[in-house]
């Protein structure tokens, strides 16, 4: 009966070898399909990439290019702009304060020119109510 019992242990040991070739030979095959998916993923994103994400790219470095040269442009002409504006400002207040003094000096000869009428009126008065008082009062006596 120890031989029963050996070839039962044999077989057993057989069936258990078998298998762990078998468990074996299934982790290399998935492993090898798992390398060959990988592949064909990178493979598929690369293409997909040089197919689509290259030209898109290429298309936003032409429109970034576009954007920068606007915005460039933009910004020497907002210059140009404020400077004029700055000089323009500056002749205006100059204009104004030449036209203030202008008008200020013409104002002083005016009211000079009314003040020395009034001096010569009020003086022309005062002389002639200074007259008529005694020469109205010898007519009454």
């Amino acid at each position: 009966m120890p031989n029963a019992s050996l070839d039962t242990t044999n077989v057993l040991l057989g069936i258990m070898a078998a298998a762990s070739v078998f468990e074996a030979l299934l982790l290399i095959g998935i492993g090898v399909a798992g390398f060959m998916a990988y592949r064909r993923a990178t493979r598929l994103v690369t293409d997909l990439e040089a197919r689509q994400i290259a030209p898109l790219r290429e298309q936003m470095n032409a429109i970034l290019a576009d954007v920068r040269a606007v915005t460039a442009r933009v910004s020497q002409q907002t210059e140009r702009v404020d400077h004029a504006i700055s000089g323009t400002m500056e002749r205006v207040d100059e204009t104004a304060e030449r036209v203030k003094s202008s008008v200020r000096e013409r104002v002083y000869q005016a009211v000079g020119l009314a003040r020395g009428v009034r001096a010569v009126i009020v003086s022309i008065l005062s002389t002639h109510v200074r007259h008529e008082p005694s020469g109205s009062a010898r007519r009454a006596s």
